[in-house]
């Protein structure tokens, strides 16, 4: 082997040796960037806006995964934990869905039965009654006659809100006398007399609105208070 021979086999010795050098660095850095950042675990984002009391489905998250010490310890982190659940609160694009973003749907009780119905967006509901409030509905209906008055009645009191709807605008073939152009629909856990009121007033009456129980009030409006007249008032002259 003549001298450039030596030297070609030298630099090529070298070589391996600097690129065995060099590998050793880049997977000692990779471990210790591993060791630093931890395991990895599953998480759920969401993959677009979910507004306020909406049911969760698959098809609103996708499963995403991320170093154990970054997730927070209220993150969701399988499908069980949300799914027959509704949202809390508005959700946006891109948040990390946990535990106090969705709450349990409230279920129905023995003799109780669904009902939905809409109600006035701005007059009847102002965005503060959610899943499990107690409300007290109030219906107003027109005279029977034109000499007789116009009623407004508390038709069910204590109704049990099981679920709030999107806002959405009245069908325009609705000749009801609303005082706006959207509406929501809310379902109540109601038994079977209170479901007939409420569907009879949605039917009938000029109106329908929710007046929100205070929490903890179980204390019903007495049937002297659940029906009122104009004319009724003291001192006031029909």
């Amino acid at each position: 082997m003549n001298s450039r021979q030596r030297r070609g086999a030298v630099l090529l010795v070298v070589s391996v040796l600097c690129a065995a050098a060099a590998l050793a660095g880049v997977v000692a850095v990779v471990g210790d960037a591993r060791s630093q950042v931890g395991p990895k675990v599953t998480a759920y984002e969401l993959t677009k806006d979910v507004p306020a009391y909406t049911p969760l489905t698959s098809s609103q998250v996708h499963r995403v995964t991320m170093p154990k010490r970054w997730l927070p310890d209220s993150a969701i982190r399988t499908p069980e934990e949300f799914q027959g659940k509704i949202t809390a609160i508005p959700l946006s694009k891109g948040s990390l869905l946990q535990s106090d973003m969705v709450s349990s749907r409230p279920d129905l009780k023995p003799g109780q039965m669904e009902i939905a119905i809409m109600i006035d967006a701005e007059t009847g509901v102002a965005g503060k009654i959610t899943p499990g409030a107690r409300v007290n509905i109030f219906a107003t209906f027109a005279g029977r006659k034109d000499t007789d008055p116009d009623i407004s009645k508390i038709i069910v009191a204590g109704a049990q809100v099981i679920d709030v709807g999107e806002i959405k605008a009245f069908d325009k073939s609705d000749n009801a006398q609303r005082l706006s152009e959207q509406g929501v629909p809310i379902t109540f856990a109601l038994e079977a007399e209170d479901a007939q009121r409420v569907a009879y007033a949605e039917s009938f009456a000029r109106h329908v609105r929710l007046a929100l129980v205070a929490p903890g009030d179980s204390t019903p409006p007495p049937a002297s208070s659940r029906t009122y007249t104009l004319t009724g008032d003291a001192g006031v002259k029909p």
